[in-house]
């Protein structure tokens, strides 16, 4: 089996009957044959969405359905589902997401023929068919400022290269990797619930000699309408950047980012103070706390 497809559902039935179901109209016959799977995990889903999806698709050959008793979030949901993979390569692909066309075939072919290519990314559009920015540079020191000051938004730290580049990360939402390379990783880290667990394999990814390249020739739609909300994605970004930190750099570079993480959420939380807006000071007084 050259490829399996790994899907989180948590609480988002109709998206990722979408999302398997555009998967299903590309690469029926893969599907079919044996060459591709889909390995579908619910996530402990709070509003019966896990046993209707098992019972909308049972009758589909190609899906291997798994049930979590509880929520592992992001990377522990993957790497649960990772572990009755068959495919050479694993295709994390979020569950807000719709392939387009066959270019996954050319992805696999790509990293076939490129043996010191450890992950690839796929280009993932927004809704309205531009590009989404999904190539990313790590937050080293300068680059976590420019995050926290908001320059990440207006592309000073992402991008959609047009061409098959190396880079340094690439969104989790679409990311591609060897199945031997991940078993040996240990998966992503179960430490991280949610957000930045791609930044953190790929960095160690790169750390056993293999590189990171994103693919562009490739339309995956992805809606951005996922499980989560804006607080707790800043609350879980605020403990990524800190455990990214404390784990892989030196201990003076992990309290500068410290510094910098805190001085953000007190500008925050001020701004939040001056404009009565109490979903920043909630957010930001948690944020203090990490």
């Amino acid at each position: 089996m050259k490829l399996s497809i790994v899907i989180i559902n948590y609480n988002t039935k109709e998206l990722t009957l979408n999302c398997i179901d555009s998967l299903y109209k590309q690469y029926k016959t893969e599907l079919e044959d044996g060459g591709f799977e889909i390995v579908l995990i619910d996530n402990a889903s709070t509003d019966g969405s896990g046993k209707e999806l098992l019972n909308l698709l049972k009758n589909k050959k190609g899906i291997v359905f798994i049930e979590s008793s509880r929520n592992l979030g992001f990377g522990g949901g993957n790497n649960e589902a990772a572990k009755k993979a068959k495919g050479k390569y694993l295709l994390f692909l979020n569950s807000d997401t719709e392939v387009l066309d066959r270019g996954l075939i050319d992805m696999v072919d790509f990293l076939d023929k490129n043996e010191k290519i450890g992950v690839l990314g796929a280009r993932l559009l927004n809704i309205d068919g531009s590009d989404q920015r999904s190539a990313v540079k790590f937050y080293n020191l300068f680059n976590l400022f420019l995050m926290l000051v908001g320059l990440e938004r207006v592309g000073f730290l992402r991008s959609s290269p047009s061409k098959i580049k190396k880079v340094d990360w690439v969104s989790g939402a679409s990311l591609m990797i060897r199945r031997d390379l991940f078993e040996k990783l240990n998966g992503f880290d179960k430490n991280l619930f949610m957000y930045l667990e791609d930044m953190e394999l790929c960095f160690r990814v790169q750390k056993e000699n293999f590189d990171v390249f994103f693919y562009p020739n490739i339309k995956i739609v992805h809606k951005e309408r996922g499980s989560s909300n804006k607080p707790f994605a800043i609350l879980n970004i605020y403990k990524g950047i800190k455990y990214f930190y404390k784990t892989h750099k030196p201990k003076w570079q992990y309290v500068i980012a410290n510094i910098l993480l805190k001085k953000k959420a007190i500008f925050a939380l001020i701004l939040g103070i001056i404009s009565y807006n109490r979903g920043l000071i909630n957010t930001y007084k948690e944020a203090i706390k990490i």
